[in-house]
């Protein structure tokens, strides 16, 4: 029987937008190559950012919320595998995927772990050093861990999330699969292809600002770095990309300053490789962070926070540097901006961790072999995930009624 895995999106797919629309594009193409027939749904309205996904022959539907109408669509479709891309749209869906197509499996690809994200910017306003007390008194914690056992499996991102759910939230492992992103390798070829140090100039950051972590990083760079780089560099500038930039980032724009607000990308790849350097002072956030694997597969050194880093590299070392020092951040800079030594040995470190860590060739195979065997034990594999059935027993019934209550009522 051939695969078909329904993919429901919370926003249609926008590679170019943000590192989860580039994660979301890499989980279709991985599994158009394994010969999969792929749908992608959503309730969302389609932005001009939106990918065609139809050009990779990947159907597009267009689904309700608390609506019946879905019920008769999955049922018609028939899937085997649903993956939901947050534990939002597990919520929203789930119970309705489990009544109508209960032998599908259901996977959740957690993005980044939003819940830890939402707690580090909460203790940041407030002033607190992060704990995982705090983790485990959030509601938002509660949501999501609870859609996390729902699922047949969920994808996690980063090495640091993979090791707090089994060891903060005792989550069995057999329902999680460490996924990182797919990319390709770098080789001889590519790295040739890339401007020289001499060839470059100039500081990047680039991220979507409806993410805070982004906009919160970008005030940063403006407040308490970049002063004293332009004093010392007054001839580099600081080039700020990214879709959906706010009136609160364009305020920050100061040519004179050399802090420009360059807005969208088109080609994000072509305005790092461009750059010197990356910055990316991140004070909170989670996951894997596309900006800094892009700069790596560009060549172009970054430096970055402990949290900008996180379960990214493993052992290996930093493409660039890693300070949390704002002071100490500006002279890393400076100084991987001024060295070539230091700039091309940063460069090599960028290349072994995308071929060690992030390699598709390799990570792919063992995905889509987890995957079927599952699929092969799932009635097995959900007997022993008691947790997972008893909460998907509990939410089928609450969900359901006020689910068919909403709908009644937009009757």
């Amino acid at each position: 029987m051939k695969q078909h895995v329904l993919i429901i999106g919370t926003v249609w797919v926008e590679p170019n937008s943000s590192a989860a629309g580039s994660r979301m594009l890499q989980l279709i193409e991985l599994f158009l190559n394994e010969n999969y027939k792929v749908t992608f749904a959503s309730t969302s309205q389609k932005s001009e950012k939106a990918a065609n996904l139809t050009s990779l022959h990947v159907d597009e539907v267009i689904i309700e919320l608390n609506a019946s109408t879905f019920d008769d669509f999955i049922i018609n479709l028939q899937p085997t595998m649903v993956l939901f891309d947050r534990f939002m749209t597990e919520e929203q869906f789930g119970w309705r995927v489990a009544e109508n197509c209960p032998n599908a499996l259901r996977i959740l690809d957690t993005e980044d772990l939003h819940f830890l994200r939402k707690v580090r910017h909460q203790q940041l306003k407030k002033g607190e050093e992060f704990t995982n007390e705090a983790l485990l008194k959030s509601e938002d914690t509660k949501r999501e861990i609870a859609s996390v056992l729902r699922c047949d499996l969920s994808l996690i991102i980063s090495t640091y999330e993979m090791d707090l759910l089994k060891s903060v939230f005792k989550i069995d492992e057999k329902i999680l699969y460490y996924l990182p992103f797919l990319l390709n390798k770098i080789d001889e070829y590519q790295s040739e292809k890339w401007k020289t140090f001499e060839e470059r100039k100039h500081f990047v950051f680039i991220g979507n600002f409806f993410h805070k972590p982004n906009v919160d990083a970008v005030i940063t760079l403006k407040k308490e770095i970049w002063s004293e780089i332009r004093e010392y560099l007054p001839e580099a500038e600081m080039h700020i990309y990214g879709a959906y930039v706010n009136q609160q980032i364009q305020e920050l724009h100061n040519k004179k300053e050399g802090f420009i607000i360059k807005g969208f990308a088109e080609h994000s790849k072509e305005v790092i490789e461009n750059a010197k350097v990356l910055l990316a002072p991140l004070s909170f956030g989670a996951g894997i962070k596309g900006k800094l694997t892009e700069a790596m597969i560009c060549g172009t050194p970054s430096v970055t926070t402990s949290i900008g880093a996180e379960g990214m590299h493993n052992n290996l070392p930093w493409n660039g540097f890693i300070e949390n020092d704002f002071h100490q951040f500006s002279k890393k800079a400076i100084e991987l901006y001024s060295d070539k030594s230091i700039w091309k040995n940063a460069q090599e470190n960028g290349i072994e961790i995308i071929n060690n860590i992030y390699d598709k060739e390799k990570l792919s195979p063992l995905f889509i072999h987890r995957v079927l065997e599952i699929q092969k034990n799932l009635e097995n594999h959900r007997t022993q995930n008691f947790f997972g059935s008893m909460l998907q027993h509990q939410t089928l019934q609450a969900t359901k009624f006020m689910s068919k209550w909403i709908e009644e009522k937009n009757k």
